[in-house]
């Protein structure tokens, strides 16, 4: 598999060492009497599970003779992903542009400048196709660019099916009787749920939705809160995920959810991780008491420091306008 290749320039190897074999933890909510277990991908070196699908595309891409000296790494992304190419691409010695929506918080693009990467905003008018058709036009001019096509590449099924999938089949200690998670690439919902599926086939594999913009349930893109889930269409990815259903979070809860996190579990962790749990902690009360429910931690909450969920006085009540 990819992770286990070399990388040409042997600094790398400290934080390629770093990426992946997270731990799970079990999460015991006494007020509803369930517990849920919880995969820390945010304790991966950048502090995302995106930094799984940078190590594997750039190693990849190593191999297979698509990068040399001369080349910038060019990717759209809501900021997770783009910090972790910015992470590697400084420890590899790449060049790294990233192209992100206007409206994604300023911790993620300190934290990519920071790692000596180029910033290019967008106005994404709430459409993820803006940034990426961007990119594909800027390397169609410019035979430096190279794009890990995050969005597309099998690898990020592929690595996800193959690395953590098995973590978590490994960590969960028996069956799993749901897993879940919302999607940005659709790659870590499709890669995990395929790898649990064949493990255990009556396992339901449920995608985590922003209520406020619920695409798998056939509405209309809208605003919400939880970074990097769901940015306006459905990613060709998620189709190889085998879907059972969808559940529905609200920023709002979301938000109560990444709080309770913080300040009853000590977990610092972003508003997707919240979703994440407040979606899993759903399903466990349907489900048999005693149900094994796994979900992600997806990253960490330096980079939102700036968003509702650090407003206290508003991010209970956050809404959405549909205009």
């Amino acid at each position: 598999m990819n992770s286990n290749l070399s990388p040409r320039n042997p600094r790398a190897a400290a934080v390629l060492s770093l990426i992946g074999h997270t731990p799970m933890v079990p999460l015991r909510f006494e007020p509803e009497g369930l517990t849920i277990l919880a995969k820390c991908e945010f304790m991966n070196p950048s502090g995302s599970v995106k930094d799984r699908l940078a190590r594997t595309v750039l190693l990849d891409a190593e191999q297979r003779g698509l990068l040399n000296p001369e080349s910038i790494i060019l990717e759209c992304t809501s900021g997770n992903t783009g910090i972790a190419l910015s992470m590697l691409g400084a420890a590899m010695g790449y060049k790294v542009c990233i192209l992100m929506s206007a409206g994604a918080s300023g911790e993620r693009r300190r934290l990519i400048r920071q790692l000596g990467a180029e910033l290019i905003l967008f106005d994404s008018a709430g459409r993820y196709q803006t940034g990426i058709d961007m990119s594909r036009e800027m390397a169609a001019k410019d035979s430096r660019y190279f794009l890990p096509r995050q969005f597309e590449n099998q690898l990020n099924v592929t690595d996800h099916e193959l690395e953590t999938g098995q973590e978590i089949l490994e960590q969960a200690g028996g069956p799993i009787d749901a897993f879940v998670t919302g999607f940005g690439t659709g790659g870590t919902l499709a890669g995990c749920g395929k790898a649990i599926k064949k493990r255990w086939p009556q396992s339901r594999i449920i995608a985590m939705e922003p209520a406020e913009q619920a695409l798998l349930a056939g509405e209309c893109p809208c605003c919400h809160y939880i970074e990097g889930v769901a940015d306006g269409f459905l990613p060709p990815l998620l189709r190889e995920a085998p879907l059972d259903g969808s559940v529905k979070i609200t920023s709002a809860n979301a938000m109560a959810m990444t709080r309770r996190l913080h300040r009853e579990f000590g977990l610092l962790v972003g508003t997707s991780s919240g979703a994440n749990v407040a979606a899993a902690l759903q399903l466990a009360g349907e489900l048999p008491r005693g149900a094994r429910v796994v979900t992600l931690l997806c990253d960490r909450a330096e980079r939102y420091f700036s968003t509702p969920l650090f407003d206290e006085t508003n991010a209970a009540d956050a809404q959405c306008s549909t205009g």
